[in-house]
């Protein structure tokens, strides 16, 4: 995948973005994705996140947790929540998607699995 463009409000900021987000992203160098994304979600636009189309979203940005310094966030799209995160080299890397709030829910409680997902990449 490729690096962040700038992001077109930056000046007013984005409706959609959550402070954290904001102060992340000028630090992003690269946009990845796992496998286990691109088997959850093949046809999604990964763009929507990362330029921030908040019109496409319920909730976007919003920062779930941080795990050993990796910033988990989430993403609603219609009814697929899409977990990403910036990693401590400041890799923009999109994890899972998922259309199950209870599946998401488990995969965020397994913090191991989270951080050997994001190491692996």
């Amino acid at each position: 995948m490729t690096t962040l463009r700038p992001c077109p409000t930056a000046d007013a900021g984005c409706l959609g973005c959550q402070s954290h987000f904001q102060q992340l992203r000028p630090q992003v160098t690269e946009v990845l994705a796992s496998k286990h994304f691109l088997h959850d979600a093949p046809d999604f636009d990964t763009s929507l996140v990362t330029d921030c189309r908040h019109q496409h979203f319920s909730i976007l940005h919003r920062l779930e947790e941080t795990v050993e310094g990796n910033h988990i966030f989430r993403a609603l799209h219609e009814h697929t929540h899409i977990v990403y995160a910036i990693d401590k080299r400041h890799r923009l890397i999109f994890l899972r998607a998922f259309d199950n709030m209870k599946a998401y829910e488990r995969f965020l409680d397994d913090k191991n699995r989270i951080v050997e997902m994001i190491e692996a990449i």
